[in-house]
């Protein structure tokens, strides 16, 4: 399943603001701005404010620490026993990001007495990179899914089970870990810098690690994004005005809070704070200095109860549960769980858990089509059902990332070619395959005649920062040079992990899978991730699921089905592009905490790096624990994911379904492909949050 990254969803344009008290002050400068000069101007002071704060951040000495590379490390342990528990019995897993910030805070808090150099909100976000990385590697390596589906799950006929030993599991993750990381690196750019896609759950954490700190200028990019854009906007309406009405010009500058008075000039109109600025600067009644034990006091607690754990509660009655399996589990886990995933989600996973087990188990049983135990997954309806659910899913996968592919062609495709037309005359591809860093190119005299005057210059880069693409180009403000990863680093990074993954499968499963098929599965995991880290961008949810089942599919029309490993092949591909889909979208969703909050990509970096390689053998080594302690599958760890990889490989791989599934699965398969359209479509929309999430039904069915 697709990581939750540990926070609320927030709606596009609900989502918590930063820095009120700023605003205001960006819209009495703007109601000065009567011509597209001034806006202009304004543009370059702002940038080169935000640009100064970006360089101060990246400076500071604790964006990479050994104490907060430990401290995340520790954090990210506790995560993956975590997740490696959860996934095991449900096939979810959360990045809890968040949660790590959290806790990452209280710990340097309680000993802040005992160090000298202070724990900054930037060191804050490489804990939570770190603990993020760790955590999340159960589902990266395969954990919960692919390695249950090779070790218990595989019958003799496709020649299993595997059982590879701890040695051999260390070596496939490590070798799987790496490729994902070193792919979001170029994507930051893009999606970051450029498109500024929200990432709901980078914000928040952002926004969380700014209160923790004190607010004040934490979040000072933030506060220029928006004054910058806001100026652009005001620059734009300013062109407008010359061919259209005052009216469209007042209902366009409304949204940003500014009007035109009579005369054509920008007025500022009060808002409203919000409760978030108000906690930014200080204006809120909470002391978080004087409170902060009380909140870990607090944490404490609930970390005690949570180890309360019931187990199958008979709620409905004994011949219900024994019969139909009819239980309640109220851990409260599961509602930490819960209150992760939000409102949304859960409700969704009830709707899939009703009409999964209330409505189509009994359907199956009374006619017939899973006469077996309810309980087994070979001949019972809980084997029968997952079917329907795989179609459920597959469906949410095929519509979800068409549109991530046709979208950017349809908003992005004009600029992008006007891009590729420019960098092809500049000499740009030759600049980058010579290594040549951006930003650091040759310099010489400027003539007396050509140099300008500081004004000249203000106006001429202001114009550059348009040159692309015209007027609405956003300006890039990006950490200097110096603390980006640099692009030869990059390349052979990537090389390197390329070729240490294709040396990991082949050392561990040896010729079970062909050379072209693990070469085909990276670089569908590469170009998968792009539509990955773009849906997380825009919706807050890595689709990791459905690209691997994507993944899968495409096997299936390489791979024939007379071949003894094909299903074997069929689940290590899925599980390469999951990996890569994944370990992309937790880097830049991290990238997007630390370049709002200033800190050094290239130490971000280095500690996804760290945390990465730690995760994969701790998640090895829990992984291992677990199934040597408990019987797998058996009550406590049933791996429904496991489940739902070995029949999607043998449904794509031509093998037969139970009776009268097909059917089902195709009709659920059409219905949520339709619900799936409608969500799409209904972006934005106050009815969009009552259409059933595919990916969510899908799990509350299994």
């Amino acid at each position: 399943m697709a990581p939750n990254r540990g926070s609320q969803q927030f709606d596009g344009d609900a989502m918590p603001e930063f820095g009120s008290r700023e605003s205001e002050d960006t819209l009495t400068d703007l109601r000065k701005a009567s011509t597209e000069e001034d806006v202009e101007e304004y543009e370059v002071s702002a940038l080169e404010e935000a640009q100064k704060f970006l360089a101060d951040q990246a400076e500071q000495a604790q964006n990479f620490t050994v104490r907060g590379v430990l401290v995340g490390l520790a954090i990210g342990v506790v995560i993956c026993f975590s997740n490696t528990y959860f996934g095991l019995q449900t096939g979810w897993v959360s990045g809890m990001t968040m949660p790590a910030a959290l806790i990452g805070f209280a710990f340097f808090k309680t000993i802040a007495k005992h160090i000298e150099l202070p724990f900054t909100p930037v060191e804050n976000v490489l804990v939570q990179t770190v603990a993020g990385a760790v955590g999340t590697m159960p589902l990266g390596c395969g954990f919960v899914g692919v390695m249950p589906a090779l070790n218990y799950l595989l019958k003799p006929e496709e020649n299993g089970p595997l059982s590879l030993p701890a040695g051999k599991l260390i070596f496939w993750s490590l070798g799987i870990c790496f490729f994902g990381v070193v792919f979001a690196v170029p994507l930051r750019k893009e999606v970051i810098i450029r498109e500024k896609l929200k990432f709901p759950s980078g914000t928040a954490t952002a926004l969380v690690i700014s209160v923790l700190h004190g607010g004040g200028d934490d979040a000072k990019i933030a506060r220029h994004e928006c004054g910058l854009e806001v100026a652009r906007r005001r620059s734009a309406d300013m062109l407008r005005s010359r061919s259209r009405s005052h009216d469209i010009l007042r209902r366009s500058s409304s949204l940003s809070g500014v009007l035109h008075d009579g005369a054509g000039n920008l007025q500022a109109t009060p808002t409203m704070p919000n409760e978030s600025d108000q906690y930014l600067h200080g204006t809120n009644d909470f002391d978080h200095q004087s409170n902060w034990k009380i909140e870990i006091r607090l944490l404490a607690t609930a970390f005690g109860v949570s180890a309360i754990y019931l187990h199958d509660v008979p709620i409905f009655g004994l011949p219900l549960a024994e019969g139909w399996l009819w239980t309640l589990n109220p851990s409260p886990a599961y509602v930490g769980q819960g209150i992760i995933m939000g409102p949304a989600t859960t409700l969704h996973m009830l709707l899939g858990a009703v009409v999964g087990w209330g409505m189509l188990s009994p359907l199956a049983k009374n006619s017939g089509w899973a006469s077996g135990p309810v309980d087994d997954w070979t001949s019972g309806s809980k084997g029968w059902i997952v079917w329907v659910s795989l179609a459920i899913m597959l469906a949410d996968s095929i519509i979800s990332l068409g549109w991530l592919i046709l979208r950017p062609l349809i908003e992005h495709g004009p600029r992008w070619y006007h891009e590729a037309r420019e960098h092809l005359g500049s000499n740009t591809i030759r600049r980058f395959f010579s290594f040549q860093q951006a930003g650091r190119g040759s310099y010489t005299a400027l003539e007396a005649s050509e140099r300008l005057g500081s004004n000249d210059l203000r106006s001429r880069s202001a114009s550059n920062s348009r040159r692309r693409t015209g007027k609405d180009e956003p300006i890039e403000m990006d950490a200097p040079p110096e603390h980006l990863v640099p692009n030869r680093v990059v390349l052979g990074l990537l090389i390197l992990s390329v070729a240490f993954c294709v040396l990991a499968i082949r050392v561990v499963f040896g010729s079970l899978i062909p050379y072209y098929a693990i070469f085909l599965s990276l670089v569908l995991a590469l170009l998968l991730s792009i539509m990955g880290v773009r849906a997380q961008g825009e919706t807050d949810l890595n689709p990791v699921s459905g690209i691997s089942k994507l993944t899968q599919l495409v096997f299936a029309l390489v791979v024939p089905g007379s071949n003894p490993n094909a299903v074997t092949i069929n689940l290590l591909a899925g599980a390469i592009s999951e990996s890569g889909a994944l370990q992309a979208g937790d880097m830049i969703q991290d990238l997007k905490t630390g370049h709002l909050l200033g800190a050094s990509p290239k130490a971000q970096f280095y500690g996804q790096m760290i945390g990465s390689a730690v995760g994969a053998v701790v998640s090895a080594g829990v992984y291992k624990l677990y199934t040597s302690v408990y019987k797998v599958p058996g009550g406590m760890f049933q791996v429904p994911t496991g489940y739902v990889w070995i029949f999607t490989a043998r449904l794509v791989t031509g093998k037969g379904l139970p009776h009268m599934a097909w059917q089902w699965a195709l009709g659920a398969g059409c219905v949520f492909a339709l619900s799936t359209a409608l969500r799409i479509s209904g972006q934005g929309k106050w009815w969009q949050a009552w259409i059933p999430g595919g990916i969510a039904v899908a799990v509350g069915v299994w």
